[in-house]
């Protein structure tokens, strides 16, 4: 099978929807499978791209069996409602213009959270008349008003009504969470053509391993607990409560012995650096995004990880995918999400949860995971224990399953070869 990936986040870039898309596409190959990705030029999340990569109207490229085909979008940090609309319409356009010189796919699939993925893909779909499937990994344009990004208005109401579209033209939705079907259900969407496979994590990449010792004395870590916090420093995760905790945790008896490490960018990333050198905090470093195969000696720095976004009802719904990696390395977790991922926290016994956006919660949740040495270490063995339950090898095989058995619901409309 011949499978189209529509996807404007890919390797290099490290977020979640890169890596994801990535590592399915990967054992995709590994099973025989033929894989192509239309993406961009990478340069997520600051705007710039990346060494070695030029924002050309195509190129071409080979990763790990993957063939993936880069095509020309504008390109903006990201940070600004209309800036980045621009970005995602452009590549839209591109992936649509390019489709013509990839030949013979069996089904085109695209990847959220922005859906003008989704949309390139449905149109490719109809110019190669193969089916269309969406894999759902947010619910947008609605968490553009859960962040305060932009209000209710004709342009969101317009938005929805191309959102509900492409549900109803996808033959099959893959969702990562099962309150994201409810919520596609409750919309009216069929619940018979939705599935659930949620994020993994790479367990040939995330394990446990010592704490890297070049990196603990550059950034002077010897000998401190260290809360860590990985991934896009968005309007989404409030990380303006993380600070509050390291500025309080200071002020307490035998704070000092606490450190906190930022890894990533974002659209918040400057304000929050900004911020912490106005309350004077000595006990946090901040550190840029790195390549993807440095992520786990990053990773090692830490003894806890923190995992937060901002509290509002929509992200209940949702399950960032840092807390396999957690578990993968064997790191416990303080998490600061309600709803769908803390049942999960709370399931698999990897962490304890605190209240979104409430810093004097998650500095007592860092005082017991320092100070209660058997519960540290359950939570810890706990992680390890649960982690293969996610494996993304396994989720993948889970995926590719659905997508072969929507291609065959249409051996009779397009001649599939299986």
């Amino acid at each position: 099978m011949h499978i189209l990936f529509i996807s404007d986040n890919f390797p290099p870039e490290v977020n979640a929807p890169a890596s994801r898309t990535f590592e399915h596409c990967r054992e995709w190959v590994k099973a025989g499978h033929r894989v192509t990705v239309v993406t961009c030029a990478p340069n997520f999340p600051g705007g710039k791209v990346y060494g070695g990569y030029k924002n050309r109207l195509f190129q071409a490229e080979s990763m790990d069996g993957i063939h993936v085909v880069r095509v020309w979008s504008y390109i903006t940090a990201n940070e600004g409602f209309v800036k980045r609309i621009l970005d995602y319409v452009s590549f839209m356009v591109s992936a649509v213009i390019a489709s013509p010189l990839i030949k013979t796919p069996d089904i085109v699939i695209s990847t959220s959270p922005q859906f003008f993925s989704a949309c390139a893909a449905y149109l490719i779909s109809l110019i190669k008349k193969r089916p269309f499937i969406f894999e759902l990994r947010d619910i947008w344009p609605e968490s553009i008003k859960a962040v305060g990004a932009m209000k209710e208005s004709v342009v969101i109401r317009l938005l929805e009504k191309i959102e509900l579209f492409l549900y109803k033209k996808a033959v099959r939705i893959v969702s990562v969470t099962q309150s994201f079907k409810q919520t596609l259900v409750k919309r009216g969407v069929d619940e018979n053509k939705i599935s659930v496979i949620t994020n993994g994590v790479d367990l040939s990449r995330f394990k446990p391993q010592i704490k890297d010792a070049g990196l603990v004395k550059k950034y002077g870590l010897e000998n401190k607990f260290v809360a860590g916090y990985i991934g896009t420093h968005g309007m989404a995760h409030c990380l303006e409560t993380i600070l509050d905790a390291a500025d309080k945790i200071r002020r307490q008896d035998g704070g000092d012995e606490f450190r906190f490490v930022f890894l990533g960018n974002g659209a918040r990333k400057s304000v929050l650096v900004e911020r912490a050198k106005a309350m004077g905090l000595d006990n946090v470093v901040f550190i840029d995004s790195v390549p993807k195969d440095e992520v786990v000696k990053y990773w090692s720095l830490l003894d806890v990880s923190v995992i937060h976004l901002r509290k509002t009802k929509l992200f209940t719904t949702v399950i960032p995918s840092k807390l396999f990696e957690c578990m993968g390395m064997g790191i416990p977790v303080l998490h600061g999400v309600m709803g769908e991922s803390a049942d999960i926290v709370t399931k698999e016994g990897v962490g304890l949860l605190f209240e979104p956006e409430n810093a004097d919660k998650l500095c007592k949740g860092l005082w017991k995971l320092k100070d209660d040495t058997k519960l540290y270490n359950r939570l810890k063995a706990n992680c390890l224990t649960s982690a293969p339950k996610y494996e993304r090898k396994v989720l993948a095989g889970r995926m590719l399953k659905h997508l072969m058995g929507s291609g065959l619901a249409y051996c009779g409309y397009w001649g599939a070869k299986y």
